[in-house]
């Protein structure tokens, strides 16, 4: 079954970008290893060291609940909020099976050449 996914993004106000940095390194530290939590990845972006995005993949939907259990969870939102320039923006995936192959392209020497740039 695809995993179930969270993209959260942040904008940190200009005097707080180590704060919500370090919060969410710290945060992607003790989430990562919650039940069913498959990865919890934050990242800052390359240009806009004020943008944050977090990605959270669960094993379910219902996975969360163990995220939302975590004691942790509850020092989040009070120590991030205040340090954000704009609300947080929350988005909720469901992952697409890619288990069976699929081919939308027919031509048989595009997937040769592909195969070369492949490393299993």
């Amino acid at each position: 079954m695809p995993a179930y996914t969270l993209v959260v993004h942040l904008y940190a106000k200009n005097d707080c970008i180590d704060k919500v940095k370090a919060k969410l390194q710290e945060a992607s530290q003790v989430y990562s290893k919650d039940k069913e939590c498959l990865s919890w990845f934050v990242m800052q972006d390359h240009k806009d060291s004020q943008a944050f995005t977090i990605v959270e993949r669960y094993a379910h939907e219902s996975s969360q609940k163990y995220h939302l259990e975590n004691p942790y969870w509850k020092t989040f939102d009070g120590y991030v909020i205040p340090l954000l320039d704009k609300d947080m923006e929350l988005h909720r995936y469901n992952e697409l099976d890619t288990n069976e192959e699929v081919r939308v392209e027919k031509d048989p020497e595009l997937w040769k050449a592909v195969e070369k740039h492949q490393t299993y």
